[in-house]
């Protein structure tokens, strides 16, 4: 297929505060991002990685309009996102950035109602924002795009094995022919196999459709697998970001350097 222009998603500067509930005299607000700044644009395979509590999980919310910011900037190419909170809710996003962006979950078969046939959860997408088109059409290629045949459209979530239920949770992800995929530890808890399909997917993704991936993870062998960069997060700010060969190498920040030792014995008992 030919590719299209990249858009690039630029976050700068984000700040993050949280504080305590339930306390008459609260504490000082932590800071959950602090002065966070990352770009990755579409069609790029990108990893975040970073400790838990580093801050990943807040900067997926922030760049998903889930949750508003107390600083920083994001734009999406020319267009500049709101960031503060609107009152009673998040700051929300406009829907051709949606159907751009789009997510997915650390534990995706959770996202899936169990009662609904994978026909109705691969469109709600479709439905949602609004998309043009046969809706049957694309529901079918999207679940030929993660290799899964029409015969899983009538069947209930509740009744597909795990790997069917990944497949179908990254099939409604794609559906509306995003330029980029927020992948939020996709790769979490699985075992050795299951891990591999999953990178597979996202891979054939990235190569045949053009596809940027965003891969939120503290995995830095998934981080190798995939991504040609990879980010370090720590202590909400983005302390290093390069090749991710070079990263693995020689890595320049502390925080990286104790996420390569801990790999290092997994490195070289693989070579």
């Amino acid at each position: 297929m030919t590719a299209a222009p990249r858009t690039t998603l630029v976050a700068r500067d984000l700040v993050v505060e949280h504080r305590a509930a339930g306390r008459a005299r609260p504490p000082d607000p932590v800071r959950a991002l602090d002065g966070c700044s990352l770009t990755v644009a579409a069609g790029a395979c990108t990893a975040m990685v970073g400790r838990s509590g580093s801050g990943k999980s807040t900067l997926v919310r922030v760049l998903l309009g889930l949750e508003g910011v107390a600083g920083g900037s994001l734009t999406w190419g020319d267009a500049t996102l709101r960031t503060a909170r609107r009152r009673g809710g998040p700051p929300g996003r406009p829907t051709a950035f949606r159907r751009a962006v789009q997510y997915v979950a650390q534990d995706p078969a959770a996202s899936l109602d169990p009662r609904h046939r994978v026909r109705r959860l691969v469109a709600e997408p479709l439905r949602r924002l609004g998309v043009p088109g046969d809706h049957e059409r694309l529901v079918r290629e999207a679940l030929e795009r993660v290799d899964l045949g029409a015969e899983v459209l009538r069947a209930r979530a509740g009744t597909l094995s795990g790997g069917q239920a990944q497949r179908v949770a990254l099939a409604r992800a794609v559906v509306t022919r995003p330029r980029l995929l927020l992948a939020d530890e996709p790769t979490s808890g699985l075992d050795p196999a299951r891990r591999d399909q999953v990178l597979d997917l996202l891979a054939a993704l990235h190569r045949d459709d053009g596809v940027g991936v965003l891969l939120v993870t503290h995995d830095l062998r998934a981080a190798e697998r995939l991504c040609p960069t990879t980010a370090v997060l720590d202590t909400g700010r983005v302390v290093e970001h390069r090749p991710t060969t070079d990263l693995l190498a020689a890595p320049d920040h502390a925080t990286t350097r104790r996420l390569v030792a801990a790999l290092h014995p997994l490195l070289e008992g693989s070579r």
